[in-house]
């Protein structure tokens, strides 16, 4: 919709070929249907926060920034609010509407609107050809392909624009899902404490953590990714805004391990007088007590099991060792991650058409003049928080300007 509506503006003739039979099927689903327009922050901290090939927006991004976003919805009419981490959502928390904007905008410069299956696209001379599911076939001479990657696939993602590339010879790279929530079976128990103590992550299936530190380490034991804020557990595993940014760090899943920090405001030696304190005041008391005043409930079992200290011993029989494990369980609560979610649930595929192959300025084809690729079909994207809708309108943008 972008591409189309700023070529009308331009003076292109534009159809606008839809297979869904309502447009903005996918940015409906967005920022969980509040739709996150974008990030309030300047190009250089978008290009950071687009994990994969940020560079080769650069141009894009400083001809349509996010600022510019957020102009182009107000003077459309869309009233705009900036939350945590920067995120940018219309005020009425209702992804329509933005929908509704995009309508209008097009409607206004006269796309004409197409709901439509295009089923294979070929070239004939200086005229590309788009054939429809009932057989018509539309003319024009440029395309734009901006057909989503394979994520969320009844939203009509389903790697069409994929087949369209490569049928003009344009490499595709390997995909895989990317802000994805990840299956983990199992709470690894403390180095040296017995199998029988670990714990299924099931038990904390529901369970949202807020304002906790993970990192992601793997086989190697190397730092993949850190990270502050929140997250949830599932009954498959992780989930939420800390855990689909990791994923988008993670090429593939082999035996990497979560570890969370519960306490990452505290230092172990202040965990450790925290402790101290609390287990003086309470001495008297079970164990299990103690842990109500430091952990929602549904941890309670898990740390208790996994520090070895049984929940009824009394606090002042608990030993220095058994204090220190406790430490350990709460500094580093640790997860075996065993795979990816399915990339049907994944918010964006990671991969997609070679940039090598696309002029970073215009979106065209290096290969096929007048093919335009624009949006998540690239191998491009970025953390959650607005940054992946960014690039959708940035690239769309520089198509539609240029095409």
């Amino acid at each position: 919709m972008m591409a189309a509506g700023i070529a009308a503006q331009n003076g292109k003739k534009v159809t606008l070929l839809e297979k869904n039979p309502i447009l903005g099927k996918k940015l409906l689903i967005t920022g969980k249907g509040r739709c996150n327009i974008t990030n309030y922050c300047d190009v250089n901290d978008l290009v950071q926060s687009i994990t994969v090939n940020g560079k080769f927006l650069i141009n894009s991004l400083y001809a349509f920034s996010s600022y510019d976003v957020i102009r182009f919805f107000n003077e459309l009419g869309l009233e705009t609010k900036v939350e945590r981490g920067n995120r940018v959502f219309p005020v009425s928390d209702k992804a329509k509407d933005v929908v509704k904007i995009l309508i209008k905008f097009i409607n206004k410069f006269k796309v004409e609107i197409r709901q439509a299956e295009v089923i294979s696209v070929l070239k004939f001379g200086n005229l590309f050809a788009a054939k429809l599911r009932n057989g018509e076939v539309i003319r024009a001479k440029n395309l734009v392909i901006a057909t989503g990657g394979k994520s969320y696939p009844r939203t009509g993602s389903t790697g069409d624009g994929y087949r369209f590339a490569q049928d003009f010879g344009h490499r595709v790279t390997d995909f895989k899902p990317s802000l994805v929530p990840i299956s983990a079976q199992s709470i690894i128990p403390i180095q040296g404490e017995t199998a029988s103590r670990r714990c299924n992550v099931k038990d904390l299936a529901e369970l949202t953590l807020k304002n906790v530190s993970i990192m992601i380490r793997d086989t190697r034991d190397k730092i993949i990714f850190e990270d502050f804020g929140e997250m949830n557990f599932t009954n498959f595993g992780v989930d939420g805004p800390i855990i689909l940014s990791a994923s988008s760090h993670i090429r593939k899943i082999k035996d990497y391990k979560l570890i969370i920090d519960l306490k990452p405001a505290l230092s172990i030696e202040k965990l450790d007088k925290r402790l101290q304190r609390d287990f003086i005041k309470n001495s008297n008391k079970q164990f299990k007590s103690v842990l109500k005043n430091l952990l929602p409930n549904k941890l309670i079992p898990v740390i208790q099991n996994i520090s070895g200290i049984p929940s009824d011993k009394v606090i002042q029989q608990i030993t220095a060792q058994e204090r220190q494990n406790l430490i350990i369980a709460l500094k580093q609560l640790t997860i075996k991650l065993i795979k990816f979610r399915p990339i049907s649930e994944s918010i964006i595929t990671s991969g997609g058409v070679d940039i090598k192959q696309i002029d970073p300025k215009t979106m065209e084809s290096k290969l096929v003049p007048g093919l335009y690729f624009v949006g998540e079909v690239l191998n491009c994207d970025g953390y959650t928080g607005g940054f992946n809708l960014q690039i959708a309108w940035s690239s769309g943008y520089a198509a539609g300007i240029s095409c």
